[in-house]
């Protein structure tokens, strides 16, 4: 065991480190004269006397009478005791003037402010997190509304039973938990529930078998503060997330409490969904197909026999099977049947999109546990998991497992999905790949022919000069640039290189019309302390505008925690309306915390965007990677002329955008996450 924990109570108990080393060096080595102490320390004589002295004064070193004095340190059990007594006699004299403290407070105390500063606070580690689920749930007056795992419950209730139990608030209170009942935690969520602590918890089952995962894990208290699990939750991934974003902006708790209404609506009694699992009771009557050649005939058949609309929430593997039967879905269309698709688009995937759109009105959907496909309200098939047959056999990836025609059931899964697309924008032609060129993404083009046709086209959307680096990177290659990471120095700015270290995410935004906001993009930054300006979250705001040259992605607002950051923004965004509107914001108003895959970004000031007529309300954003990592770099100029280098690891990212007017979910190719990244700045 290391000296550390013991050094760690002599802190505590007021000793500097030079008092705590002769401390432990008495005690390791007897009853000693000041000359012999400094002597064997290699510490000067007079200042190992004042040490002594200062440890005497503190009880810690006692002195023998005999001259030349020597000293002898005090058992370690005695200094432990010793501040555990000074402790309760602090905390007793706390207690005992605590009314003529608060009395003396009250007539010189300025008034408290009317509303609470809105801020965001990061916590790691199961304790915090769980602790804080337990405060938020004790402090509930009014009403306490929570997404969580069955795991998260689990944990949840360890931490409540290993203290008192809670002291619930009043019979009017309400606390409303959803989570996700599978086969696998059915059985331990029944054993939960019989605890007294759930007694006045109403839990309902989200249902993964209407097509939907569970997102996103958060508890809202009192519709004043939220607590964000950073990782998603989910049939497929019952585990916890060692991190949690906190914030009390009441913008985005109330942008969150109409996700959680939405779910609310749309999920079953926990103790129904349990016993249907148990019992093995279905929970609607349906059809269940067990040979895949019937399943395609019966598939096949019930899309010919629609003859209003067919809505369907697929796979990237079902949006493939259906890109195969392209010659029924225009003759449908022809016929004036409204197909509309949901599925996770991607860089991948969107060449077929942009073939199925001229038939079918595509959106884009998060990935989801389960396909489904309603023809005419009347019809439903559905399938859980991805179905691998015979290589001489079609591979049906999702479809066939379940038919009914239920009519509660197939209304009550055409209703969530009406919900889906209605909050969904229309896909826009505009995507990252499009904006970027795939040039932060796949640095080594094929051809010098295009090679030439990209960077030309990029200067017209974000106004930047970039061109691809042929130099191989590989994923160490930048990890261990960013772990050994050399600080530049930045006092002689703009005239020698800067360099940053950490994470940034790019999303594009396409608004819904209520928004009132044209096409935007966003750029989060966070940066390390070696970067050249120490720690900074920053944000950079685009808009489709109209230039002298014509449509383009302008940048028009900087926002930054940082004041040298806000500085050196100023020299790189020169000649752009972003130079004059450069925002610094306090630390706990602006956060950008990357975890595994995912990246949150939020923000509780508003945003000024060019006119006090365009501004971002505090919102949030969720990107979350997918597809391989890829690695590259890449350079580009600002119209400023300085040069930048960036190095990264990175993912394509699925968007969310929580806004406080409506949920908007963006298509896959509308988001990237870099998740290592160096950018190095170059004078002019």
């Amino acid at each position: 065991m290391s000296e550390d924990p013991i050094e760690n109570v002599l802190k505590s108990y007021g000793l500097t480190h030079l008092e705590s080393e002769v401390y432990i060096f008495l005690a390791k080595h007897g009853i000693l004269r000041c000359s012999e102490i400094s002597r064997q320390m290699k510490k000067d004589r007079a200042q190992t006397l004042r040490i002594l002295k200062s440890l005497q004064a503190k009880n810690i070193v006692e002195a023998t009478l005999e001259v030349p004095t020597r000293y002898s340190s005090i058992p370690f059990e005695r200094v432990i005791d010793l501040r555990i007594k000074a402790k309760r006699d602090e905390a007793t004299l706390m207690e005992s003037t605590k009314k003529e403290l608060l009395d003396y407070w009250t007539r010189i105390g300025k008034a408290s402010p009317e509303l609470p500063l809105e801020k965001f606070v990061a916590l790691e580690g199961d304790r915090k997190i769980y602790s804080k689920i337990v405060q938020m749930m004790e402090e509930t007056k009014n009403q306490l509304s929570s997404v969580l795992t069955v795991t998260d419950l689990v944990r949840s209730s360890q931490y409540w039973f290993s203290q008192e139990m809670p002291s619930w608030s009043g019979p009017k209170t309400q606390f409303r938990f959803i989570t996700e009942v599978t086969d696998q935690n059915a059985g331990t969520l029944k054993s939960l529930l019989k605890k007294t602590v759930f007694s006045k918890v109403k839990i309902m089952a989200w249902n993964p078998d209407l097509g939907l995962g569970l997102f996103p894990r958060m508890m809202i208290r009192d519709n004043e503060e939220i607590l964000l699990f950073m990782e998603r939750g989910g049939a497929e991934s019952e585990g916890h997330s060692n991190l949690c974003l906190w914030t009390n902006c009441k913008t985005i708790v109330q942008s969150f409490i109409a996700v959680f209404e939405d779910l609310w609506i749309n999920s079953t009694g926990v103790h129904e969904r349990i016993e249907e699992i148990q019992s093995g009771r279905p929970i609607q009557a349906v059809n269940l197909f067990t040979d895949i050649i019937p399943t395609l005939k019966t598939y096949e058949e019930a899309l010919a026999s629609a003859k209003e609309e067919i809505m369907m929430l697929i796979s990237s593997e079902g949006l493939l099977h259906i890109s195969k039967r392209i010659a029924l879905l225009r003759e449908l269309s022809g016929k004036g049947v409204s197909l509309k698709i949901m599925t996770p688009v991607t860089s991948e995937n969107w060449q077929t999109i942009q073939e199925l759109s001229r038939y079918c009105s595509i959106k884009h959907a998060p990935a989801s546990p389960r396909d489904s496909t309603v023809i005419d309200g009347k019809q439903l098939i559905q399938s859980k998991s991805q179905s691998s047959f015979e290589e001489n056999r079609e591979r049906i990836p999702y479809f066939g497992t379940s038919y009914s025609d239920d009519p509660d059931y197939v209304q009550k899964t055409r209703n969530l999905l009406t919900e889906m697309w209605r909050c969904t924008p229309v896909l826009s032609i505009s995507t990252l790949e499009s904006i970027l060129n795939a040039s932060p993404v796949h640095p080594q083009f094929s051809s010098g022919k295009e090679r030439a046709s990209k960077s030309e086209s990029i200067p017209r959307k974000l106004g930047l000069n970039v061109k691809p680096n042929r130099e191989v990177m590989l994923e160490k290659d930048v990890l261990n640039k960013l772990i050994k990471g050399e600080r530049y120095p930045s006092k002689n700015w703009p005239h020698d290189a800067i360099r940053f270290y950490g994470s940034n995410g790019l999303a594009v935004i396409h608004p819904p019309e209520n928004f009132n906001l044209p096409d935007m993009t966003i750029w989060a930054m966070h940066h390390n302390k070696q970067s050249s300006f120490g720690a900074s979250d920053c944000l950079l705001v685009y808009l489709w505008l109209e230039t002298p040259k014509g449509m383009a992605y302008v940048p028009v607002a900087a926002v930054s925690d940082n004041p040298a950051h806000i500085e050196f923004h100023k020299v790189v965004a020169a000649g752009t309306p972003s130079e004059h509107n450069a925002q610094l914001v306090r630390k706990d108003a602006l956060q950008i915390r990357i975890q595994g895959n995912t990246l949150f970004v939020g923000w509780t000031d508003p945003i000024h965007l060019i006119s006090p007529l365009r501004t971002l309300p505090p919102s949030c954003l969720l990107l979350e990677g997918y597809n391989p990592l890829t690695t590259g770099i890449v350079e580009f100029r600002y119209p400023s002329r300085i040069r930048v280098t960036s190095e990264f690891n990175g993912f394509d990212a699925f968007l969310t955008y929580f806004h406080p007017a409506s949920k908007y979910s963006g298509p896959g190719t509308d988001g990237r996450i870099n998740r290592d990244m160096i950018t190095t700045f170059y004078p002019p």
